[in-house]
């Protein structure tokens, strides 16, 4: 056996390797022996087949199978052995294959085309400074979320006259030209409308003012523009029958709900955030405040990691690459995928691999390891963001444990879990590595430095 590497450029190589039939013909021998134990041929006896008539039937796909598994084996080894950085993986060499056929041949050479990752230095230090963005909640945000959990624990109540936002419940029917019920036409009883989500405006405003007991007339039709998901439900039909029905309809108010935003009191302030978590006022809005730093903070790491991402990108400049290897890589591994999409797609591409390699980079030199732990406490920090969406900020630690440790059981999710501790515990650790440049800002100078 031979194996040898040869460096085309900077970023691609040729690896040969050259089998002889010494090589493989041991392999072969034992192969042909383990399936004689089971092959089962009419005339002999399980077990008894001819050791030459297995080989004349299946040598040469136990050969060919043998061969490939000692290829695999020796290159992948030669590799790992010799610390080769690659791109992809091996790739049949378009120049220097030859053909091969295991029924004429017993000395084979296989020759692999290899892109190597481009050398650069990534690492940084003190003498770098990068942004970092303090985001400080201000009042007009605190005053958000505090009407923001007020409508969450508010209430419907009824009402006598309609105001915007109000549900009205009545009896909707298709209407004639004095009001009644058009012969034949629609009747639907206990109908729910709220006129504030009607798309046009003048048959909007022909509820306003309108009470219970009272009717509005008014053209469905019209109100929702002709849309027909929102006209099939209100009308009950099917919606190949919409656009007949263009014609005026009569709404007959037989109740009014309007919503109650709850009282900012000791009451809201129990639901909202946790029994005894905030006496007063005051204490609701600090603790909304610590509560959206807290939120910010995590999108001042994921801006800092952009800007470190740009930083170094600019610092190490364009890498060269192989570019015709890894279009072809690219190309097996999209088989669905036309040659237009992979040259459209492939900078974005390299792109993406360029930032992959700055991560190994980084996080080999300041030594990160990921344990299990780290994991945990990503799918933590996630299911909080996830509950924090819906306005839920006091989740007991027994149930976050609960969701984290249902994510680590999906194989699925556990790939993103290890990509986002890695990257959680490098935003960390370059924190305290680079110059800082702080900037102290309200949200919306921070929304602005983050489009």
């Amino acid at each position: 056996m031979d194996i040898s590497f040869e460096k085309v450029d900077k970023v691609s190589a040729l690896l040969t390797i050259k089998l002889e039939k010494v090589d493989y013909a041991g392999l072969v021998e034992k192969s042909l022996k383990d399936y004689r134990k089971k092959a089962n041929m009419p005339g002999f006896r399980p077990g008894a087949v001819p050791i030459g008539l297995l080989k004349k039937r299946f040598g040469r796909e136990i050969t060919a199978e043998e061969v490939n598994k000692l290829l695999g084996e020796k290159l992948y080894g030669y590799i790992q052995e010799n610390n080769i950085e690659i791109l992809g993986e091996p790739l049949p060499s378009e120049s220097h294959q030859y053909p091969i056929d295991f029924d004429t041949m017993e000395d084979f050479t296989f020759a692999f085309d290899i892109a190597l990752a481009p050398q650069f230095d990534a690492t940084l230090s003190a003498s770098d400074t990068i942004d970092y963005y303090d985001v400080e909640p201000d009042d007009k945000l605190v005053d958000e979320q505090v009407k923001m959990y007020a409508g969450r624990f508010g209430s419907y109540g009824t009402a006598e006259k309609y105001e915007d936002g109000d549900m009205l419940k009545g009896r909707l029917f298709e209407a004639d030209a004095d009001g009644a019920l058009l012969e034949g036409g629609i009747d639907v009883e206990h109908t729910v409308l709220m006129p504030k989500y009607m798309q046009n405006e003048e048959q909007k405003k022909l509820f306003d003012g309108c009470a219970v007991g009272g009717k509005v007339g008014f053209n469905p039709y019209k109100a929702y523009e002709g849309r027909s998901a929102e006209l099939k439900s209100l009308l009950k039909i099917e919606q190949d029958e919409v656009e007949k029905h263009k014609s005026d309809f009569c709404y007959e108010v037989e109740e009014i709900s309007r919503f109650k935003p709850a009282e900012i009191n000791q009451e809201l302030f129990d639901k909202a955030l946790g029994e005894g978590v905030c006496d007063g006022e005051q204490a609701f809005r600090d603790k909304i405040k610590s509560d959206l730093k807290a939120q910010f903070s995590a999108q001042s790491d994921y801006k800092f990691a952009q800007d470190v991402r740009a930083y170094t990108f600019s610092r190490i400049g364009k890498l060269d690459y192989a570019d015709e290897i890894l279009k072809r890589f690219m190309k097996l591994r999209n088989r669905d995928k036309d040659e237009k999409n992979i040259e459209e797609n492939y900078d974005k591409s390299i792109e993406e691999l360029t930032w992959h390699l700055i991560k190994e980079q980084l996080v080999k030199a300041y030594e990160l390891k990921i344990e299990q732990s780290d994991l945990l406490e990503t799918a933590k920090t996630l299911t909080k963001m996830q509950f924090a969406q819906y306005g839920m900020s006091n989740v007991p630690e027994d149930l976050l444990n609960k969701y984290a440790e249902g994510m680590l059981k999906e194989k699925d999710k556990v790939d993103a879990l290890v990509d986002r501790s890695i990257e959680n515990k490098l935003v960390a650790k370059l924190k305290e590595v680079v110059t800082l440049n702080r900037k102290v800002v309200g949200p919306e100078e921070f929304g602005k430095a983050l489009a």
